[in-house]
């Protein structure tokens, strides 16, 4: 007999057992894979992965860089230098004080109009809720280059704008409105308007939906009034929405660069009026190249909007223990 011919058994045994303990480790992993332990901690793998990437890796190099002055081939150590220039930039606190009111302005009018269009949109009152709410959403799909474009010309200076037509015809004249403080803070507060109010509904109108329709039928039944039914029932349990639209509201607010720069076709608008705390960190990172000074800046944002964040969330008891 050849030799060849009686070693075919033994291969075949061989290939045989690798296949059964292939599959045996196949099983293992897939049944560790469908583990209730393990699977939990797959599915957020990829989140941890990209949250420590895109923002822990990020933050941690810009307070590094913070305190350095970079240059095109070397770096150097300045400690608090760059802060302590933060301190004495008459610009710096111009784009801090143009974003904190512009924050302002839009808490107070990006979170009671949408929830009373929500109530209202809720009720029996509005007829065809679909299309309302597509009209009122569809904004916030609008390219920010494309919007900021549109309302730079409805806000233009020449008699063929849309607003200078609007006085013109009420007999107030024209006027300047991208050249003037106040017209410029109400050009950028009609564009958040325009843009977020559809957004910030549906986000009250989600929460409106996890209210117990009892608790309104309970409210008939004592005689409660409408306004009564929306003071007693519905803001205190819209409240964590409230909360949430609040904390979003108060980072979008410091963080809004992109309106501004389209609707002055640049980041340098007159008696810098429309700069804010992001534009001036491009102004300096990227126009001027000057990283260091601009990751400063960076930081001095990101610690204002948690300071007045974590204000707002101890105000309004969010880190309070439920009572047992």
């Amino acid at each position: 007999m050849d030799i060849n011919t009686a070693r075919m058994p033994a291969r075949g045994q061989a290939s045989s057992f690798k296949k059964v303990e292939g599959a045996k480790g196949f099983m293992k992993f897939k049944k560790l894979f469908y583990s209730q332990k393990v699977a939990p901690y797959v599915f957020v793998v990829p989140f941890v992965l990209s949250f420590f990437f895109f923002w822990v890796y990020p933050l941690i190099t810009a307070f590094t860089m913070s305190f350095q002055d970079i240059g095109a081939i070397k770096s150097d150590w300045v400690g608090f230098a760059n802060y302590a220039k933060l301190l004495k930039d008459n610009v710096f606190h111009i784009a801090v004080f143009n974003s904190v009111k512009y924050m302002f302005f839009t808490l107070v009018l990006l979170i009671p109009f949408p929830m009373l269009f929500a109530v209202l949109m809720d009720s029996n009152l509005v007829k065809a809720k679909g299309v309302w709410k597509a009209v009122l959403y569809m904004p916030a799909l609008t390219s920010v280059v494309i919007s900021g474009t549109l309302f730079r010309l409805m806000f233009t200076e020449y008699t063929t704008g849309q607003m200078n037509m609007v006085t013109a015809a009420l007999g107030l004249g024209t006027y300047k409105w991208l050249k003037m403080g106040w017209s410029g803070m109400l050009a950028l507060l009609i564009v958040a308007c325009w843009r977020w109010t559809g957004v910030n509904m549906l986000y009250f109108l989600s929460g409106l939906k996890s209210i117990d329709t009892a608790l309104y039928e309970a409210a008939d039944i004592d005689g409660a009034s409408s306004w009564q039914k929306f003071r007693f029932v519905t803001l205190p349990l819209l409240k964590p929405t409230t909360v949430y639209v609040l904390t979003i509201s108060v980072y979008a607010g410091l963080a809004m660069f992109l309106e501004s720069y389209m609707l002055w076709a640049g980041n340098s608008s007159p008696n810098n009026i429309g700069l804010t705390i992001v534009g001036y960190l491009y102004k300096r990172g990227i126009e001027k190249n000057d990283m260091g000074y601009a990751c400063a800046v960076g930081v001095v944002l990101l610690v204002v909007a948690l300071i007045i964040n974590f204000a707002q969330l101890i105000f309004n008891g969010t880190f309070k223990k439920e009572e047992q």
